[in-house]
């Protein structure tokens, strides 16, 4: 095939060639002005950096020497950086920085060199200050600007552009060290004794602690294309931060991780940064987490980030590896004009052992060796606008399919549906052994317990357990909202099922492992039957805490009423459902005489007209009870004077874990529905104003005294009582 000949006239030749002469006559020129008062310029921009770094930044930077040493080539020496008021942040012997012309022409500063040879960085913290507070304190431009309205789809674009041109085509770092010094508590060092960029391999040498390890950051760069993929891994040994378990009391280690950036550009108006992140060993170890060690073999998360004008996304084509299983997130988090939170996740539907498998080692200590067979899928979804907490969505499914467990594994979940040994801690601390079953005296079926006291219990505590497969979604829902409005947590969303969990099968540290493991164990009980609701309910009634060491139904209505369960009224049965959530308290509400305070009046009406709506008990308009609870004569003794007003808040939230867990660990369900009195933090005794008059400090500190001593008179009698058993 012949393309077909053109035929350009001469004249517009000729002026071609005029114009693209008479361009390189201009560059030659220009160029050739800005070689001789290159020196001029630098010293002047120079100036005016310094002067910058000054007035944004409270920074005095100095720089001994600097000149050039070919046509793009910046030759400094002596440089220093030091924060006002602060220690040295930065100081330089020797550097060479070579910058790309052409961009520079249209005003981006690309590195094509770096040539640093022996320096340091030493970040400082003392108390509540540290030499990298400047980062903070950069003033304003003017009052348009700060109030302008940011795209954070732009911003985004533009570090990251920032940040890549920093990047050079060639390096050579020579001595280097990166110093950390947090209150002389928690210190670390790297010595990057080289690192080199060359077409564009990144190899490195770090040595950190002085010898204590050798890592290396090594990997390729293609920042002109947006493309990374750089790996960090330590000679012969895990990769360890001991800064970590020095400051925050974490032990985190890893063998390698890899970073991957593949591309970045804009999808519409969202600006996207397709990526991945790997990592191999991972092991955790903090007290919050769990009580062990967890590790995670291998992991590996294919990421999407869309960042739009308003929000920050992890978009739901990433894919989140864990061995054999995969979860599909999605994470989106809006900024203005309200925050709002939205989290999902997909595990398709999988095999379940492979899914089991994949848990990291430790997570799941008691369910270590468990063999099942089927498929398993997994949704969640949470969706939070800061503006209406109380319209929170959730969603929370576990779909089995065939599924069936063919092995227990280290902890068989139907032990409780024969007679056990029930073991409840305090402090930290073994209290006694409980046997649950005929054998002890103590022990009540489910069938010789009063409705009055199991209606009670199942309206405050868990209204539908009867009907719920170990989760209610709506108590959860309601607890999210409730806990955002509050900015702490005062409410959980436990029902029986969980609060039977965590204390018959699972150890007695509160972690988010340990929350975990409670969530699964009671999906395995709820949704393949292992125990029956009956045998569930029966064995939390005789384990739940209700008393300073006292423990189950039958051992609580003979300690506060001289009674059997069977006998309870309605009112006692309110009452000792009362009790439940902060139970160390329980005497602290009756009055001298045996009585119950006044303040309690109110529940007894709320919870006894829900159960009277439910056909549970009589309509009764004194009270429900109310006047009819008397605590036993033996028991009054030990109460306080009626002019005692006693903060009782941290009486039970001083044990690390209770012995039974509820809903809400500080508030009933009255209180958690219509708010009780502000708490203090520390546990005191207060005298009536009209008291305090009329008492000298000598006599306030007798009675202190006093008081003391009854409630150790009454922890002797409860011991002596408990001894006596058989």
């Amino acid at each position: 095939m012949h393309l077909p000949k053109i035929n350009i006239p001469k004249k517009y030749i000729k002026i071609g060639a005029w114009a693209l002469g008479i361009f390189f006559v201009l560059c030659v020129i220009f160029g050739t002005v800005a070689y001789s008062k290159r020196e001029a310029l630098l010293k002047k921009m120079m100036s005016k950096a310094i002067l910058k770094a000054d007035e944004d930044f409270g920074l005095q930077v100095k720089i001994a020497e600097a000149g050039f040493t070919g046509l793009s080539m910046v030759h400094m020496k002596n440089i220093s950086v030091v924060p006002k008021d602060r220690d040295t942040l930065t100081t330089i012997s020797d550097m060479t920085v070579g910058v790309k012309l052409w961009p520079l022409i249209f005003g981006d500063v690309k590195l094509s060199q770096v040539i640093l040879n022996t320096g340091s960085v030493n970040v400082v913290f003392k108390d509540s200050l540290s030499n990298l507070d400047f980062i903070l304190k950069r003033k304003k431009k003017n009052n348009r600007e700060s109030k302008s309205k940011i795209d954070l789809g732009d911003l985004a674009h533009n570090l990251l552009n920032q940040l890549l041109y920093k990047i050079p085509d060639d390096m050579e770092v020579k001595n280097l060290i990166l110093s950390v010094n947090d209150n002389d508590t928690a210190r670390i060092k790297f010595f990057t004794r080289d690192a080199t960029i060359v077409d564009g391999e990144l190899k490195s040498v770090i040595i950190v602690n002085d010898n204590a390890a050798t890592w290396h950051l090594n990997g390729t760069l293609n920042p002109g294309s947006k493309q990374l993929d750089i790996m960090l891994f330590a000679d012969n040994k895990p990769v360890e931060l001991p800064y970590l378990n020095h400051k925050l009391n974490t032990k985190f280690s890893f063998d390698t991780v890899r970073t991957q950036m593949k591309n970045a550009g804009y999808s519409g108006d969202d600006f996207k940064i397709e990526g991945s992140w790997s990592i191999k060993n991972l092991l955790i170890n903090h007290p919050k987490i769990a009580a062990n060690d967890i590790v995670i073999p291998d992991a590996k998360i294919d990421a999407d980030v869309l960042i739009g004008p308003n929000y920050v996304a992890l978009d739901s084509s990433s894919t989140v590896f864990l061995k054999q299983a995969s979860v599909h997130p999605y994470l989106k988090y809006t900024l203005s004009p309200n925050k709002i939170y939205e989290v999902k996740l997909l595990a398709p539907e999988q095999d379940a052992q492979q899914l089991l498998n994949s848990f990291p080692i430790g997570l799941f200590e008691s369910l270590e060796g468990l063999k099942v067979s089927g498929k398993i899928r997994y949704d969640l979804s949470f969706y939070l606008d800061s503006a209406m907490p109380d319209s929170v969505k959730f969603y929370s499914g576990l779909t089995p399919t065939n599924f069936k467990i063919l092995k227990w594994g280290k902890t068989n979940l139907q032990k409780i549906n024969k007679e056990f040994i029930y073991t409840p801690y305090e402090r930290g601390k073994p209290m006694r052994n409980i046997v649950i079953g005929p054998s002890n005296p103590n022990f009540t079926p489910l069938s010789e317990v009063s409705s009055n006291f199991k209606n009670a219990i199942l309206t405050s505590e868990d209204p539908s357990f009867f009907t719920h497969k170990g989760f209610v979604q709506e108590s959860i829902r309601k607890s999210f909202a409730v806990n955002f409005k509050e900015k702490r947590f005062v409410r959980g969303g436990s029902t029986i099922s969980m609060q039977l969990v965590k204390n018959a099968f699972l150890s007695r540290q509160k972690t988010l492992a340990r929350k975990a493991e409670e969530i699964l164990i009671v999906w395995l009980i709820e949704n393949n039957h292992l125990i029956s609701k009956n045998r569930m309910l029966e064995v939390y009634f005789n384990i739940i805490e209700m008393g300073q060491n006292v423990y189950g139904i039958g051992e609580a209505t003979r300690h506060y009423f001289g009674k059997t369960p069977a006998e309870l009224n309605i009112g006692e049965g309110i009452f000792l459902a009362n009790i439940v959530p902060r139970p160390k308290i329980a005497l602290y509400k009756f009055r001298g005489d045996g009585g119950l305070k006044d303040y309690l009046y109110p529940y007894f009406r709320y919870i006894g007209n829900i159960m009277a709506r439910r056909g549970l008990t009589p309509p009764d308009s004194s009270g429900y009870g109310f006047y009819n609870v008397h605590l036993r004569e033996g028991l009054r003794q030990y109460l306080l004077p009626d002019s005692a007003e006693i903060d009782t808040n941290s009486f039970d939230s001083e044990d690390p874990l209770p012995a039974i867990e509820t809903q809400d660990e500080s508030k009933t369900l009255f209180d958690r529905l219509f708010g009780g009195p502000k708490k203090d933090t520390i546990p005191k005794i207060t005298i009536t104003s009209d008291t305090v008059r009329k008492k000298t400090r000598k006599e306030l500190r007798q009675e202190r005294r006093e008081q003391r001593k009854r409630e150790q008179e009454l922890q002797e009698a409860l011991d002596k009582q408990k001894k006596e058993q058989p």
